[in-house]
């Protein structure tokens, strides 16, 4: 359709470049939602799509738009996104990647001087991981109605840090009201994040969909006791109930193999101390199947099999779902649109589904939508290690140019 193409090195540049702001030591990035280093890459951002004539416009939960017109402005725009947060222990290219590709993507477009009839966008989502403020993807969310600004910005940290707070401190509160802002389309590019692109020597993965996801949020109470003078018969130990009900979870996730997954990702134990016994222990649960039928299953199983544990080991157990995610499958004519492009780039794309969650996830509840995947080594991800090819970022951003060049025909 085109002979525009993106500069690999340039994009290759743009991602080490951005490395550095929450860079760490083992060579990956710290860089948690609304905090000093969100609030760089969020001005470097900025400043690198005015250069290129685009307009910037931020909403009440930070999200960031930049537009770059096409011939008639009043086509809702055909769009592209990811995240610049990262884990607390990130690699350089989850959400990152699709990011700086949809800038290579502007680049081309503007470099080439390839005017599009629909209005280009590129979206920075705040809040993707969900590391620092829990759920993940709340303000894409927000974007597609799942929740409300007044719900997100009161969400607080481990710490008790509001939302809204830390979104004053980085002063990228915009104005305009979340959702209210049109879309024709939305595409996006990301790392797989999982083995099976590199495994089996595809260079490109054309996403159906992502599959369902629930967190829960669960305290385990007992009673602080001395560890040198309770016996064992009478005790109310919550650090070693919990530990029954992680294997529980584990049990469970394997019980519905090989797609059922069972994730404990954070504890907290209480007092925390060498001679107490423990009297509190916090943990969250983190379930995924692509079958809703089948995640319901194993939630049922799953609070079957921790009430038995709390009972026996004398605790009690409240847990609280914080996060549900159904299956999400993607528009048909967009992933039609991705094999396409990635066809006359010159690869065999591979239908995927995706392991992880995604801000394309709620963008496909409001607007045709489909996701891009390159491979990752050893499909290893939210890990320092996180690693890709320039050919690979290079590869994928290709695919996502021949996307919006075709999107912007179609729609």
């Amino acid at each position: 359709m085109s002979n525009i193409r993106i500069d690999g090195r340039a994009l290759w540049a743009d991602l080490m470049e951005t490395a550095r702001f929450g860079g760490t030591e083992k060579g990956g990035i710290k860089r948690l939602t609304l905090t000093e280093e969100d609030r760089q890459v969020r001005d470097w951002f900025a400043s690198a799509c005015t250069a290129l004539g685009c307009t910037m416009t931020v909403d009440r939960l930070g999200n960031m738009f930049a537009r770059l017109e096409g011939q008639d402005p009043t086509l809702p725009p055909i769009t592209m996104g990811s995240h610049l947060d990262t884990q607390p222990t990130g690699g350089k290219f989850d959400g990152i990647l699709g990011v700086l590709g949809g800038l290579a993507v502007l680049r081309a477009l503007r470099e080439s001087g390839h005017v599009t009839r629909h209005p280009i966008e590129l979206i920075n989502w705040t809040n993707e991981e969900g590391s620092r403020f829990s759920p993940p993807m709340m303000c894409s969310g927000a974007f597609a109605g799942a929740f409300t600004e007044e719900e997100v910005l009161d969400k607080r940290d481990r710490a008790g840090e509001r939302f809204g707070d830390a979104l004053d401190a980085i002063a990228y509160r915009g104005e305009q009201q979340c959702g209210d802002h049109p879309v024709a389309a939305y595409f996006e590019l990301h790392i797989e994040q999982g083995p099976i692109l590199e495994a089996e020597d595809y260079v490109i993965g054309s996403v159906t969909g992502v599959q369902g996801m629930r967190w829960y949020e669960a305290t385990v109470t007992g009673r602080d006791a001395h560890a040198g003078s309770t016996p064992m018969t009478m005790r109310a130990d919550t650090l070693s109930a919990a530990a029954s009900m992680i294997a529980a979870v584990s049990r469970v996730a394997q019980d519905h193999a090989p797609l059922g997954l069972g994730t404990v990702g954070l504890i907290e134990n209480r007092p925390n101390s060498h001679n107490v016994v423990p009297g509190e222990t916090f943990f969250t649960i983190d379930l995924r199947h692509p079958d809703d039928a089948a995640l319901a299953e194993m939630e049922k199983s799953l609070l079957t099999a921790l009430d038995s544990v709390a009972e026996s080991g004398k605790v009690t157990l409240s847990i609280r779902q914080i996060w549900d995610a159904p299956a999400v499958p993607f528009d048909r004519r967009c992933i039609d649109i991705v094999t396409d492009s990635a066809k006359e780039a010159g690869y065999t794309p591979r239908e995927i589904v995706s392991g992880p969650g995604h801000d394309a996830a709620y963008m496909a509840r409001i607007t045709p939508t489909a996701m891009i995947f390159v491979p990752c080594r050893d499909g290893l991800s939210h890990n320092e290690a996180e690693s890709i090819t320039e050919a690979e970022a290079e590869a994928g951003a290709n695919v996502l140019l021949g996307a919006i060049l075709r999107a912007d025909r179609v729609f």
